[in-house]
């Protein structure tokens, strides 16, 4: 995706490189130059000034000097190669947390599809049950009369049985006498 607006004006920013100086010395000094006292006559016409005081004991101010810098662009790209690689490792670390993130979203489809397949099944079966229960019905409430006639049954005969054997008893008791 490109950037525009501001992205756009930041990145071409940080992609073009200021023109280094003219005055100043780019190349790197030889590393056996850069720990050695510098001959300030020689190599730096302004680091020491001729005192105009006439005292004798009084020291002059030298002006400081850095050490010789390393190559600016050589830096500047060093920079931008480390900060492309770290931007490449980011990227790729983003890129595959997203691959992560669809495998994940496509098993949750499918267990969602799964579970769609189960509850369908489910809901159909409950419907023959439904049914199978509704034909039995009928059958059911047969069963349900017959109980209860049995059970009218049943207490007809234990009524019969108590009146038999008070029936026996005045037998008895009428053979007796």
């Amino acid at each position: 995706m490109a950037a525009t607006g501001e992205e756009a004006a930041v990145m071409d920013n940080i992609c073009t490189t200021p023109a280094p100086p003219t005055d100043l010395k780019l190349t790197a000094e030889p590393e056996h130059r850069r720990h050695e006292p510098a001959n300030d006559a020689t190599e730096n016409p302004k680091a020491k000034r001729p005192s105009n005081n006439n005292d004798g004991g009084v020291e002059t101010a030298e002006e400081a000097t850095e050490p010789a810098q390393p190559d600016i662009n050589e830096l500047c790209r060093d920079m931008f190669d480390k900060m492309a690689v770290f931007l490449q490792g980011e990227l790729t670390a983003t890129c595959e947390d997203y691959k992560l993130l669809e495998s994940m979203n496509k098993l949750t489809s499918l267990k969602y599809m799964e579970m769609k397949d189960i509850s369908i099944n489910i809901s159909r079966n409950l419907q023959d049950l439904n049914q199978k229960y509704a034909s039995l019905q009928p059958y059911l409430d047969q069963i349900n009369q017959i109980e209860e006639q049995v059970t009218a049954l049943e207490q007809a005969a234990y009524k019969l049985d108590t009146y038999s054997k008070k029936l026996e008893a005045k037998f008895k008791k009428l053979e007796k006498r």
